[in-house]
């Protein structure tokens, strides 16, 4: 049976081993303006207060784990002595890649594990938007296991400690989203918590070349098809046709990436009748047409290829 969640995580191909270790006393307050990167916090000790503008202020306790897809502004502060809302704290790295907020003298009251997510997939817009805008995980054991066994890495200079970590971090980054799920208010991670909606979306993954329609899926659900086409709208964030169609662009960017098939063999493989009707499609979609899109991915690996061998790899973690 084909599981939606392993596929996603591995088509975006996360890594979170760009990390840093950080901890907090007295008053300090932070505040980051990103590029739509994702950014993780998995809390060690203590408690953060955490704003992200449009969102209520919440609060991350020692074992939380949280995870931000897309993130553009949010503030982090102190709990134990609410900062002034003009205050703007820079850390100072203490050890390295261990750095300090607030009072640099006494004993820390907040530690906690802080860094980017990078997504490897070219197609990482179009898989985010399937997961919910925030992920935040609490009281699960195994996340604070692999955060704690994260962190113990981290500090070490054991061989293989950057290959370790990355793998640590991919699997906390699953745990995350298999703990959260029945937590999200909308998003994939909701709908695959929902026994019906999540056969729905397993029938989509496991043959998206079929041409599903509402009621075949409503059937597939053993729901009518107003209930059904409501329930997914509302736990998924989208109707049940605007998934197919991202899903089936997904599927199709990966297979241009390939370089290995014509437009026309594409199509038919993510569930088009000829080339044309694919290619409005995926225009609508994407942007562009899927042969602009083909010749557009050629040109960046080979960038990007170039650019590696003129620099030298550097860890992550110091």
């Amino acid at each position: 049976m084909t599981d939606p969640l392993a596929q996603i995580v591995g088509l975006l191909q996360p890594d979170l081993s760009y990390a840093k270790l950080v901890e907090g006393a007295g008053t300090w307050r932070i505040r980051r303006v990103e590029d739509g990167r994702a950014f993780f916090f998995a809390a060690l000790e203590g408690g953060v207060r955490l704003d992200i503008p449009g969102q209520a202020s919440f609060l991350i306790e020692s074992g939380d784990f949280v995870l931000i897809p897309a993130a553009y502004e949010f503030t982090s502060s102190s709990t134990t002595s609410p900062p002034s809302p003009d205050l703007d704290s820079l850390p100072v790295e203490v050890r390295p890649n261990i750095f300090r907020l607030g009072d640099q003298v006494n004993e820390p009251d907040v530690r906690m594990l802080v860094g980017h997510c990078a997504f490897a997939s070219p197609d990482a817009a179009l898989l985010v938007s399937l997961l919910p805008s925030l992920i935040h995980a609490r009281g699960e054991p195994r996340l604070t296991t692999l955060i704690q066994l994260a962190v113990e890495e981290s500090r070490g200079e054991r061989a293989g400690r950057d290959v370790v970590l990355a793998r640590l971090m991919e699997v906390l980054f699953i745990e995350a989203l298999r703990s959260s799920g029945p937590h999200c208010p909308s998003g994939i991670l909701r709908g695959l918590g929902d026994e019906r909606v999540a056969a729905a979306i397993r029938a989509i993954h496991e043959r998206p070349t079929v041409a599903w329609d509402v009621p075949g899926l409503a059937k597939i659900a053993a729901m009518s098809r107003s209930v059904f086409f409501e329930r997914f709208r509302r736990t998924v964030g989208m109707a049940p046709m605007e998934y197919l169609l991202h899903w089936r662009m997904v599927l199709a960017k990966r297979l241009l990436d390939d370089g290995k098939l014509s437009v026309a063999v594409i199509a038919r493989q993510v569930g088009y009748s000829s080339a044309s009707t694919f290619s409005v499609a995926f225009s609508r979609h994407v942007g562009v047409s899927p042969t602009i899109y083909a010749r557009q991915r050629l040109f960046f690996d080979v960038s990007a290829r170039d650019t590696l061998l003129q620099h030298e790899p550097m860890s992550a973690f110091g």
